[in-house]
Order: structure tokens, then C-alpha cells, then sequence
């Protein structure tokens, strides 16, 4: 199993660890900024394993005009992404820090995030420009020319992952999808389960990802399209009923549907779903082998901070107890009961 994200202060974080030697390679001044940060008490987020450090991500909340970057750029609340670095080992770890850093902003109501790097980083360019995050000035320094990385939370390119994690009411229906109970625990690690607000500064699990592979053999998904979005609803865990147990956790917007026509053989189906499903290999090859198989492909917008049980989808919702659970096409008007009464913050609609 992959290591946690932790919250840790900088006096707590070795800085002569040798993954920090790229950081002082590029930044001369990078130890006199950690050793500020200690004396502040300052925190950052690390991933560690009992070998090495893999990731280090540290977040500053800003409302300041930026004056040394050109062009300058105005007064915002913004939250400036310090320092992020990874150890490329062809891992979800990027993708995990900026799902961090957005969940940080989203919870912090924050109308931009930037960060600087340099254009030799390539690799990590193209990351951040996938989620949205344009080239929008420079900063010169004694250690060159860095790019100036934004992603404005309110601005549309009307595609997912550019916007992401902007939910878009626009795009398509709507459906309430049923997981079963331990799938659900491994997919959605920080839908947590009872009515507390999601903890923004614990990382849940090593499986808080913004992409989602789901499989599953219901008929009823063939209806579901691209740029569809999914309320996800965890079923009853049988510790009790399922009016009190069964509950909608979050909201994802659908990617890709396939088929088993979709893949080549066996050997392509795991290989494709692996690396965002949780199943094990062993389940995705008897979920290969079985008819009707289908493959939902999502990336994972928000966990509802109120999670909704199935009283109150009947009873405050307006969803019939006679309708299947499994997949179920909501009106307008449930989804939007759903986001209301389940807390999304409001500024990652798209209305």
C-alpha cells in the first residue's frame, strides 16, 4: 500500500534528506527559507516511506497584490503553492498534491492558485497545465526566469479536466450511482461516513485521486454519457437500516464509459483499469470474464460535507423507494437538492 499524506511541521521534516538537493540546486537561498518556515512553524504536507521521502507540498494563503512578477497581478485571495516537489516514479503523486492543493483552495474559498517553476520541469509543467493552471507571467530571480502558473477557480474552458474540479450543470443528465459498501471505502476514502465536515488537512487515504475507474455489470449505465454527472451513493453496510445507513457521499463527472469491446483482451482490461480502480487484479479479472461488464471512468469533483442518507433522499429529495439504487437518472431538481442539502461549496458550480 502506498504511504499517507501527512501534515507535518517544518522542524519535524529532515531538510539535509537527500530529496531535497534538486530544491537547493535550483533555490541558493532554500535552506535559510526552510529554516524561517521551522521558526515560524510553519507546516507541509509529506509523503514519506521508512526508506525515503517520495513528496513534499507546502501551501501559503495570500490576498496581497503580486509586485515581482511581470506583468504584476492584482490584489486576489489566492493560495500560493510554495513548494511542490516529487520524486517521478510514474505514480498518482502529482496528481495527488494538486487534488490537495484544490480541496485546500475550494475549503479556503480562495479565488486563484499559483505556483512558479522553472520551464526545465517540463514534466511537472504539463501536470499543472492539464488541471487548468495557464502561464499567466514571469519572476526573474538570481535563479533565472521562472513560469507563473494560474488556475483561476472561476474560469471555464467547458472540458473537465481543464475546469476540474468545477462542477458543470450544463454538460449533462444526471444519475445517482450505487456502490457497495467496502468498494465504496477504498474509491472514496475521503467521503467519510458520518456528518462531520471532510478534513481538509488529514490526507484520508493513498487513494485520494482526481481520476476514478469503477466497474460494474448494471444494465442500467449504458444510458450514461460523457460530461454526465454521477451522485455517488454508498449502500447499506448492514449495521443497520438501510433508511439510516445507505447514504450519497459525492459527486463525480463521467468521463468515458467502456465495454469490454473497448479492450484488446483480459491482459488490456487490467492493465487499463489498475491504476485508478481499486479493485484488485484478481477481481478485475473475474469482473473481465463476467457478461455485461462496464468500466466507468470519472474524475471526483467533491465529497458532499453533509452526506445524505436514504431517508432524506426519499423524504427531502424527492427520490421514489421503488426506484432501483443501482443507477438512477435524477431530475434537475433532485440533483440540486442534493448539492444544497449535501453543503458543496457553491463556488465550484457551474450554473
Amino acid at each position: 500500500m502506498e504511504p499517507y499524506l501527512q501534515q507535518k511541521s517544518f522542524s519535524e521534516i529532515d531538510s539535509d534528506n537527500s530529496f531535497f538537493d534538486s530544491l537547493k540546486n535550483d533555490y541558493e537561498e532554500f535552506n535559510q527559507w526552510f529554516e524561517k518556515k521551522a521558526r515560524q512553524q510553519e507546516s507541509a504536507y509529506v509523503l514519506e516511506t521508512p526508506e525515503n521521502i517520495e513528496g513534499f507540498l507546502y501551501l501559503k494563503q495570500e490576498s496581497d497584490s503580486i509586485t515581482d512578477v511581470t506583468p504584476n497581478l492584482n490584489a486576489k485571495k489566492r493560495i500560493k503553492i510554495g513548494t511542490m516537489k516529487i520524486n517521478p516514479h510514474g505514480t498518482k503523486l502529482g496528481e495527488r498534491f494538486i487534488k490537495k492543493a484544490l480541496d485546500y483552495a475550494v475549503y479556503y474559498q480562495a479565488e486563484e492558485l499559483y505556483v512558479t517553476v522553472f520551464s526545465k520541469h517540463g514534466t511537472l509543467v504539463e501536470l499543472f497545465n492539464k488541471y487548468g493552471f495557464i502561464k499567466k507571467a514571469t519572476k526573474q530571480t538570481d535563479n533565472g526566469e521562472e513560469l507563473v502558473l494560474i488556475k483561476n477557480l472561476s474560469e471555464i474552458f467547458d472540458d473537465t479536466l481543464l475546469d476540474y474540479p468545477l462542477i458543470n450543470k450544463n454538460k449533462g443528465n444526471k444519475f445517482l450511482l450505487g456502490i457497495y459498501p467496502d468498494f465504496h471505502t477504498r474509491l472514496y476514502p475521503d467521503s467519510i461516513l458520518n456528518n462531520e465536515t471532510s478534513d481538509i488537512i488529514e490526507d484520508v487515504s493513498h487513494t485520494n485521486s482526481i481520476h476514478k475507474v469503477y466497474v460494474c455489470f448494471m444494465a442500467g449505465v449504458t444510458e450514461v454519457k460523457k460530461n454526465d454527472l454521477l451522485v455517488i451513493y454508498r449502500t447499506n453496510d448492514h449495521k443497520g437500516p438501510a433508511y439510516y445507513r445507505a447514504v450519497a457521499t459525492s459527486i463525480c463527472t463521467v468521463e468515458k464509459i467502456l465495454t469490454k469491446a473497448d479492450f484488446m483482451n483480459e491482459d488490456d482490461f487490467v492493465e487499463k483499469c489498475k491504476k485508478y480502480s481499486v479493485f484488485t487484479e484478481k477481481e478485475l479479472r473475474y469482473s473481465y470474464n463476467k457478461d455485461n461488464v462496464f468500466v466507468i471512468k470519472m474524475v471526483y469533483n467533491a465529497a458532499l460535507n453533509k452526506r445524505l442518507n436514504r431517508k432524506a433522499l426519499l423524504e427531502e429529495v424527492g427520490l421514489n423507494k421503488n426506484d432501483y439504487f443501482g443507477i438512477l437518472k435524477l431530475s434537475e431538481q433532485q440533483f440540486d437538492n442534493i448539492v444544497h442539502m449535501g453543503g458543496v461549496n457553491e463556488g465550484i458550480i457551474i450554473n
